[in-house]
C-alpha cells in the first residue's frame, strides 16, 4: 500500500482535476488544503506518507524536513522547476524528485495576471471601483500605455508573450537577463539593454525571471532607487528576485508609483502584513499558474510520474533552477 499527501490544494479541488483512481488498488490518496505553519507541523502531517505531491513553491522542503521524513520514497513536485525543493538532500536520502508540465496555456496566464497588475495601476481601476461604491465620480486620473517603456527582466516563454502585448498597446519594449543576447531580444521585438539602463529607463518594469544565486534579490533598494519616481513595478515570478523591506521602504516613500504583486515572500500572505496598508499596490494571490487547465495538466503529471515510479519505467525529473 501507498499512501499519497497532496499538498496545498487550496480549492479542493486536486482529487477532481486528475485520474487518482488509475493508480493501483489499495493506493491511498489524502488531499491537504491548508499550508503548514512551521517545518515541525509539516513534518508531523506527512512522516507516514511515502509519497508527497508539492504544489509548486508553496510549500519549502530544506534538507531539515527531508531528513525527518522517513517513509519519503518519492516527491513530485508540480512545475519543472521547485527552488524550495533541497535536491541534494533528497539525493543523499535516496528520495525520488519529478516535476510535471503545465497546460499549453499555462505561462499565457502568468502574463494575463501580469498585465492585469499593470492595467489595474495605471488606470486606477480599485479605488475607482471603491469610490462608485461610496458615491463618487472620477477621483484619479488615469494613465496611459501608449508610448511608454516597458522593461522586461527576463525575455523566456512569459517574457516574449509580455513584449509581444507590450508592443500591442504601442510601447516600447527593452529587456535583460543575465543570458540575454541582442539577437534574440530583437526577435521578440525588443531591445536588449543592461540590468541598470532596464531599471532607470523603464516606466513598467516586469519581473520574469527563473529564481537562482544569480537572481535573488536582484531588486534591491539601489535598483529601485534606479527607477523613475511614476515607475510601477511587476512581479509574477518569484518572490524571492524583490528585496521585502526595501520595496515597502519604496513604496512607503513613494519613491515608485507602485507595485503589482502575484507573489510573496510568505505564502499565504499573513493577515496584517505591510503590504495590505498601502494604497499604491494591487495584490493577487499567486492567480498568475492557478487556472483549470493548468492545474489539471499538473496534476495528470504527477499520477502519470507516480504510475511510472511504481512500474518502474522512466520518469520526468525535476530540473535544477538556473537563470533564463
Amino acid at each position: 500500500m501507498v499512501r499519497i499527501a497532496i499538498l496545498d490544494d487550496l480549492q479542493g479541488e486536486a482529487l477532481q482535476l486528475a485520474a487518482w483512481q488509475s493508480l493501483p488498488a489499495g493506493t491511498q490518496v489524502q488531499s491537504l488544503r491548508d499550508t503548514a505553519a512551521d517545518e515541525d507541523e509539516l513534518v508531523r502531517r506527512l512522516t507516514d506518507f511515502e509519497v508527497v505531491v508539492a504544489m509548486r513553491e508553496r510549500t519549502a522542503f530544506p534538507a531539515s524536513v527531508i531528513e525527518r521524513l522517513p517513509n519519503l520514497r518519492l516527491l513530485a513536485s508540480t512545475g519543472l522547476r521547485n527552488a524550495a525543493i533541497d535536491l541534494a538532500a533528497c539525493r543523499r536520502r535516496g528520495v525520488v524528485v519529478t516535476g510535471s508540465r503545465g497546460s499549453s496555456n499555462g505561462r499565457g496566464s502568468t502574463c494575463e495576471i501580469a498585465w492585469a497588475l499593470i492595467l489595474a495601476l495605471s488606470k486606477k481601476l480599485l479605488p475607482s471601483h471603491q469610490a462608485l461604491h461610496d458615491g463618487r465620480w472620477q477621483p484619479l486620473l488615469a494613465g496611459g500605455l501608449m508610448g511608454n517603456v516597458l522593461g522586461l527582466a527576463g525575455l523566456g516563454n512569459v517574457g516574449s508573450r509580455m513584449a509581444q502585448v507590450g508592443r500591442a498597446f504601442g510601447m516600447e519594449v527593452i529587456a535583460w537577463s543575465p543570458n540575454l543576447t541582442t539577437e534574440r531580444a530583437a526577435q521578440h521585438g525588443a531591445k536588449a539593454v543592461s540590468c541598470d539602463a532596464l531599471f532607470a529607463q523603464a516606466d513598467i518594469v516586469s519581473l520574469h525571471l527563473v529564481l537562482s544565486e544569480r537572481t535573488a534579490g536582484l531588486v534591491s533598494g539601489d535598483r529601485l532607487a534606479q527607477m523613475k519616481p511614476d515607475a510601477l513595478l511587476v512581479n509574477t515570478a518569484r518572490a524571492a528576485l524583490v528585496d521585502e523591506q526595501a520595496l515597502l521602504q519604496a513604496l512607503r516613500q513613494r519613491r515608485i508609483a507602485g507595485a503589482g504583486l502575484d507573489v510573496f515572500w510568505q505564502e499565504p500572505l499573513p493577515a496584517g502584513h505591510p503590504l495590505l496598508t498601502l494604497d499604491n499596490v494591487v495584490l493577487t494571490p499567486h492567480l498568475g499558474y492557478a487556472t483549470r487547465d493548468n492545474l489539471r495538466a499538473f496534476y495528470g503529471g504527477v499520477v502519470a510520474n507516480i504510475l511510472a515510479w511504481l512500474e518502474g519505467r522512466p520518469l520526468l525529473l525535476l530540473q535544477d533552477s538556473e537563470a533564463r
